[in-house]
């Protein structure tokens, strides 16, 4: 955890140990250490900060004889280790300290508590031997990781292995727990490993100078939690208090992400009782949704005006497309007047793909592509030809899945194809027509909104992605909704694009919440507010981790 990292220590960083703040440790292990007879296991020692303040409870709890025989530690740092040995002294303190990687010691279920802040290694940096160690750890446990899983996911796995049947597991952890895809495995993992599951969360962020989120998770016991309990602290003076039956539960339907557990429970019942009733679809009701064509090198392959009369280039070789990237799609719909604006003003409209009879000037562009080693990259390298990009489906709707704000679903008036910066949906045929008039403008509404936060992940510089499958259980109004609200929708619908085109987002969302959640789904001007609050909450958090990661900060 990226937190108050200890100076002088070269290589603390790429190891993903930092320091924790003692309120914390204190916490954890207060909770962690029932009675003075218990064993504990900091699995990541560093320098004893939870050992220190387990030592320090055991005495609490009446224990007076050789600490040696109740504190264990690991760290694979030899210097954190002889830290800790003289932290430890100087409080009158003894621990069993072993220096080596934690993910080469069988486990050995003999702790009542194991506690800590295991370290934090990004994928992209936790790899080689280490990695495999860990990997392995964790799928002797039943718990198998892809190649995304940092290495805090490893270690949870195998920490959990040292405890007792009736241990306690308490550990800080990143709040990608909640959310990530690869991190659907350590959830699954929590919920039938352990009798009951918390999680302790924070409004603020706790960490100074830190911009990361983090959870403390409290796991207790054997077997078949099925659901988890979240308490909503604003800091950690918060932890000094936490008043009985305070705790909210939820059970995940299969690995869906655990984000809601960020919001408030009201907030988070009300969207979960909307999607359960007629009121919402998911967006693969409506259609398919698919990525758009890979060129293998859009700067060859991807044409302005200009460049198509260089090159000679006839119609015929040529495809409008939607130029690359999405920043041009913020409206309702995407008209070919649209499009002939960006073609003219020089932006990249149009697709090199010449048929099976290339003309001489088609050729000469392949050539130029030849000398350029265009036909060396992978896509283009796999493929015969090299020079014929495959196509997909022109689309209904473009869908771009990397934004700041908010999901767009744009209507292709335009007819253009699709390559793969934005997502093509292809309405299911009894859905068209009415999908194809209404349905970019009922994607405004703040269900929606909340649920693309819930259902998306935080990318690097707080951006909001989808995956295709996390595009297609986006939660959209149900048809019979749109049914109902088609005339008001007709009328207002130019009102709400031209905001759109002017960035004005929320009144824009104001008129399609009036329409849809309000005069056809009679939610109270307090639940809108309450769906709407939650996803500032979500759309924020995400945010604020995207600048901590700019600003070098983050994890």
């Amino acid at each position: 955890m990226a937190m108050f990292p200890v100076p002088n220590l070269d290589g603390r960083k790429a190891r993903g140990a930092f320091f924790t703040p003692p309120e914390i440790a204190n916490f954890l292990t207060s909770w962690a250490i029932r009675t003075r007879d218990d064993r504990v296991l900091e699995p990541s020692c560093g320098e004893a900060a939870f050992l220190l303040s387990a030592g320090s409870r055991l005495r609490d709890l009446g224990y007076s004889g050789n600490l040696r025989n109740r504190l264990h530690g690991f760290d694979i740092h030899i210097q954190s280790i002889r830290e800790a040995q003289g932290l430890l002294s100087s409080e009158g303190m003894q621990a069993t300290l072993t220096a080596g990687d934690f993910f080469v010691q069988e486990p050995d279920a003999a702790f009542d508590a194991v506690t800590g802040n295991p370290p934090y290694v990004r994928y992209q940096n936790f790899n080689g031997a280490g990695r495999l160690l860990a990997v392995n750890a964790a799928s002797r446990q039943g718990v198998k990781l892809n190649h995304l899983a940092s290495s805090w996911a490893a270690f949870t796995v195998h920490a959990s292995a040292f405890l007792k049947p009736e241990g306690r597991l308490a550990l800080v952890l990143p709040a990608e727990l909640l959310s990530v895809k690869y991190a659907s495995r350590i959830r699954r993992f929590l919920l039938e490993r352990f009798a009951t599951v918390r999680l302790l969360l924070f409004e603020n962020l706790v960490f100074p100078g830190v911009l990361e989120e983090v959870v403390l998770l409290l796991a207790e016991g054997s077997g078949g939690a099925g659901r988890f309990e979240v308490f909503q602290a604003r800091d950690l003076q918060d932890l000094e208090n936490i008043p009985a039956g305070s705790w909210t539960g939820f059970t995940p339907k299969g690995d869906d992400k655990w984000t809601g557990a960020l919001l408030p429970a009201k907030a988070f019942e009300l969207y979960e009782q909307l999607l359960g009733s007629c009121g919402f679809e998911a967006l693969l009701d409506w259609g398919e949704t698919y990525l758009g064509a890979v060129t293998g090198n859009n700067g060859y392959f991807t044409l302005s005006r200009e460049d198509v009369k260089r090159h000679g280039l006839a119609q015929a070789e040529i495809l409008p497309i939607s130029p690359p990237g999405s920043r041009h799609l913020r409206g309702l719909t995407f008209s070919q007047p649209a499009w002939e604006s960006l073609a003219e003003g020089g932006e990249r409209c149009y697709l090199f793909a010449p048929g099976g009879n290339p003309s001489e000037a088609a050729w000469r562009y392949i050539a130029k592509g030849e000398a350029a080693k265009v036909d060396k990259g992978y896509k283009c390298s796999v493929r015969t030809p090299w020079w014929r990009v495959p196509l997909v489906e022109r689309p209904d709707f473009l869908f771009t899945y990397m934004n700041h704000d908010r999901t767009r679903m744009v209507r292709n008036s335009s007819g253009v194809h699709l390559l793969n910066s934005v997502y093509g949906v292809a309405l299911k045929k009894d859905r068209r027509e009415l999908g194809l008039e209404f349905l970019a403008v009922a994607g405004l509404n703040s269900v929606t909104l909340l649920g693309a936060e819930i259902v998306g992940r935080s990318y690097g510089g707080g951006l909001l992605k989808h995956e295709p499958k996390e595009a297609d259980v986006l939660p959209l109004p149900s048809y019979e909704v749109l049914q109902q609200a088609a005339p008001t929708l007709r009328l207002l619908q130019a009102q709400v694009g031209g905001l759109l085109r002017r960035s004005d987002i929320a009144p824009a969302v104001e008129i399609v919440d009036r329409i849809l959640l309000k005069d056809q789904l009679r939610l109270t001007d307090g639940e809108i507010r309450a769906v709407r609050d939650a996803r500032a909450t979500l759309m924020m958090r995400r945010i604020v981790r995207g600048r901590g990661q700019k600003n070098g900060k983050s994890r």
